[in-house]
């Protein structure tokens, strides 16, 4: 018999998505996408797709796809389902009085209206109730599988996902390579060398402890998964030698992560974002250039980015003067208690990483941890600079062939360092799982299109100066029920951009560059902030699986700072947007 609130919920989900799933027919609608279309020596027509070239061999006139808007209006209607979900189509106009013919991309795209919400709405509210987030994203999953009428959860959901490339980097990255470095430095003691120097070098107590967290974060501007694992292992021993709880560390390094990319964003992120955000007949939109210039435009309007890390700078000095209850208890619990976690925490990091097993007469020493580091960083950011992509798997290999290498020079025997590896994916394994389940939750709230249905909310009546914050709201709930902000920036910028255009034009805004800036940086931050708080994200469960924290703590202690961030923000655009726009 079901006795506990998460089992009725569950239950509820599972029976009202084979419902919906059997009985409610999706609604479908099609993302147009522009193509940069080039031409090779044959006269092929080609575009460049994830770095790879894809070939126009089939483009039909817009009066003739099955995917043109009025035909999916009549399939709907009629409750029918489209023959293809990708075509490409061209689009014949004039520019300055010349012929001018457009390649696009029709992409078919389906949601249940509200029940596309009903995975993530599952797995999220199974985390709260029980603090478990393993089988609450089972959960969610299973209900998602059950909405889209795959029934067979492990053959057609559950292996399908976890045999894509994005599974096996977490495995590799994530199980393998950081779990194997933690181990060593573990094994060969240089975590805690490293804290001692610190300590006596620049750390004098809390606050400066807090600030080197803080400091990391802002040097590793890459964002995302990258700056999470580098700060949250290197600042960890270094702020658990100070009593610096593990709730703030991951507040610190959670919020010094994309927000700092998008501000600092000499990274990936203008290159990515640019590509969704073509609007036809709006000229700063109109190059690729002219749309990296756009995004740099908007770097001062990202009120929340700019709000997130300043509220972290403050928190290191102890000088943040609105602080939840939860992280109040956690700062005092671990000032005076020494206890770095609650009583009943479940930290993702095993309790073996937390100390050092160094063997008998092996030397420790603060270059064990700092040499590895800097090969860590340097080939990340070299490969950076000279491939535009960061070779994150090259780092994290050559930083554990340089440490283990370094251990055995000072003696450490094979099979010593080997047994350090193994307790190091030991102590990642639950949270590398935990992982592979927020990816895979994610593709399945994306299939049943859950972010697409709330995009289709915001209609073009809505009033220009009202907006943005629709739009921050908006990618808010998408991004913390897919647990991803570059998702959210796929699916809402193809349809936000164009209609910020087209209020700009209907409601006569006096400046209407400066109001898409506007509505761009919101939703920039509004899905920065469903990203960082979401317990379904990356970059929450890295931040947690770091910083040696429980998820939930991490996502309850966060909450509070991160959601009067997003109301400063939401109220600063809606003053410049009704008063300067």
């Amino acid at each position: 018999m079901v006795r506990h609130p998460a089992g009725w919920l569950f239950v509820a989900a599972v029976v009202a998505s084979c419902w919906a799933g059997r009985y409610v027919p999706p609604t479908w609608t099609v993302e147009r996408v522009a193509l940069d279309v080039c031409e090779d020596e044959q006269g092929r027509r080609y575009f460049t797709f994830e770095g790879r070239r894809r070939y126009l061999d089939a483009v039909v006139p817009i009066a003739e796809a099955e995917l043109r808007p009025e035909a999916l209006a009549r399939l709907n209607a009629e409750g029918g389902s489209p023959k293809v979900t990708e075509e490409f189509v061209c689009i014949d106009g004039t520019v300055d009085g010349k012929p001018h013919r457009e390649y696009c991309a029709f992409l078919a795209k389906r949601h249940w209206a509200w029940w596309s919400l009903l995975p993530a709405i599952t797995a999220i509210g199974l985390c709260w109730l029980t603090r478990e987030p393993l089988p609450s994203l089972l959960g969610g999953i299973v209900v998602g599988a059950m909405l889209l009428g795959q029934y067979d959860v492990t053959e057609a959901v559950l292996i399908p996902r976890l045999a894509t490339r994005e599974a096996a980097m977490v495995l590799v990255l994530y199980l393998w390579l950081l779990g194997g470095l933690m181990g060593v430095w573990s094994r060969t003691g240089a975590a805690q060398a490293f804290a001692e120097f610190m300590t006596r070098h620049f750390v004098r107590g809390p606050r400066s402890a807090k600030l080197v967290a803080w400091s990391l974060g802002v040097l590793f501007f890459q964002g995302g998964t990258i700056s999470t694992v580098l700060v949250g292992t290197a600042a960890k021993p270094v702020t658990d030698r100070e009593r610096i709880s593990h709730e703030e560390l991951a507040y610190i390094v959670d919020s010094t992560a994309s927000p700092i990319a998008s501000q600092l964003a000499f990274n990936a992120w203008p290159g990515y974002v640019q590509a969704f955000i073509f609007v036809a007949g709006v000229p700063w939109l109109a190059t690729e250039a002219d749309r990296i210039r756009f995004f740099f435009k908007s770097v001062p309007f990202c009120f929340y980015a700019i709000a997130a890390v300043t509220f972290t700078f403050l928190l290191s000095l102890d000088y943040l003067p609105f602080i939840g209850k939860r992280m109040r208890a956690a700062i005092r619990r671990s000032r005076e208690t020494g206890q770095l976690d609650a009583p009943e925490a479940e930290p993702l990091s095993a309790r073996e990483l937390q100390v050092s097993d160094v063997p008998d007469g092996y030397p420790p020493h603060a270059a064990d941890f700092l040499v590895p580091l800097a090969s860590l960083i340097g080939i990340a950011v070299g490969t950076f600079i000279v491939t535009g992509s960061p070779r994150v798997t090259w780092a994290f290999a050559a930083a554990i062939l340089l440490a283990s290498g370094m251990a055995m020079a000072k003696g450490m025997r094979l099979r010593e360092l080997v047994e350090g590896y193994a307790r190091g994916l030991k102590g990642v394994v639950l949270g590398s799982v935990i992982l592979l389940l927020a990816v895979t939750i994610g593709a399945i709230s994306k299939e049943t299109g859950g972010g697409l249905f709330l995009v289709e909310l915001a209609g073009e009546r809505i009033p220009y100066w009202l907006l943005p914050v629709c739009l921050q709201a908006m990618t808010m709930a998408i991004a913390f029920s897919t647990g991803t902000s570059w998702g959210t920036y796929a699916v809402t910028f193809p349809l936000a951009m164009p209609l910020a255009w087209a209020v700009a034009n209907a409601q006569g805004v006096e400046h209407p560059q400066l109001f898409m800036i506007l509505c761009f940086a919101a939703v920039m931050d509004g899905s920065v902030f469903g990203d960082q708080c979401s317990p379904i994200s990356d970059t929450t469960v890295l931040s947690s699986m770091t910083c040696g924290c429980d998820l939930m703590d991490h996502v309850r202690t966060q909450l509070p700072q991160a959601s009067v961030a997003a109301l400063i923000a939401g109220t600063l655009w809606t003053v410049l947007t009704a008063t300067v726009v």
